[in-house]
């Protein structure tokens, strides 16, 4: 088991670890406890080195059968120090604190994958590259994933905004606002946030609350609990409803902060054009 636990660097952000051959060699055998760590790690050509990650990391279509050994109930630690991977990719949003934090103090290699917004997906790639041998293909993935933002970006930015309501889920209805992950992908497109300005970054809202926004258009995270919770044709006063500008999408392409977001952003975009 190596004695050196990751740490963050001051400098750029950038991954220190007094390991140093992991980044000479790159890290061989890899635990990640997330979908999104996953499929950046495919990415970039490490995802055979894979040795154990969590529940509902199922892309790519390799991914599900990577041994589960946990979920966000929590990481079962003694599976770890059986597997004695070289380098642990944690999610600070969802997996427990106290979980991470065992992993640390038994001396793994812990980086922390956490990407806060689209841009965060292109500098987490590169720090997996490194820490994994992949630099040169981590590079070239991030480059891609910059420009292709940077193209999605530019086409939408002088379109006329369109006001968006997310149904994040229906029971209870919640949406997202401002800082949350869903509105970087809804500013990309040029969207405006009905709920942009509220309280927390995942608020739970009510029907009314909704209706005196005038939304435009409906997204709804295609879960069929979710899009089954409310009937929006009850209210057809709201203009989304008046003009059948409700959407379901892939929740796995929206709510994953991995290269395939860059589909969802389209999706995204796609639904406010049929609105304007």
């Amino acid at each position: 088991m190596p004695l050196t636990v990751f740490a963050q660097t001051v400098e750029a952000g950038i991954p220190a670890n007094s390991h140093a051959n992991i980044h000479a060699t790159g890290a061989k055998r890899i635990i990640a406890l997330s979908p999104h760590g996953v499929e950046m790690l495919y990415a970039i050509g490490a995802g055979d080195r894979i040795v154990a990650t969590t529940d509902h990391a199922d892309y790519p279509e390799s991914a599900k059968f990577i041994p589960r050994i946990g979920g966000y109930y929590g990481i079962q630690i003694e599976r770890i120090i059986e597997l004695n991977p070289d380098l642990v990719v944690v999610w600070a949003s969802g997996n427990k604190l106290e979980d991470i934090n065992q992993i640390k103090q038994l001396g793994f290699t812990v980086f922390n994958s956490d990407p806060k917004s689209l841009d965060d997906v292109a500098t987490e790639i590169e720090q997996l590259g490194r820490l994994t041998g992949q630099a040169q293909q981590a590079q070239q993935v991030a480059a891609d994933f910059r420009q292709q933002l940077a193209d999605i970006r530019q086409q939408n930015r002088l379109k006329s905004k369109v006001k968006v309501f997310y149904q994040l889920w229906s029971t209870p209805l919640m949406t997202v606002s401002k800082g949350s992950w869903i509105e970087h992908i809804i500013g990309a497109c040029n969207g405006a946030n009905v709920f942009y300005e509220a309280a927390s970054e995942y608020p739970q809202i009510s029907i009314e609350n909704v209706l005196l926004t005038d939304a435009e258009v409906i997204l709804q995270s295609q879960d069929e609990g979710n899009v089954m919770g409310v009937n929006w044709s009850q209210w057809p006063e709201l203009p989304a409803v008046k003009n059948k500008h409700i959407y379901q999408l892939d929740a796995d392409v929206l709510h994953r902060a991995s290269p395939r977001v860059l589909q969802g952003i389209k999706l995204v975009c796609e639904a406010l054009d049929k609105a304007r």
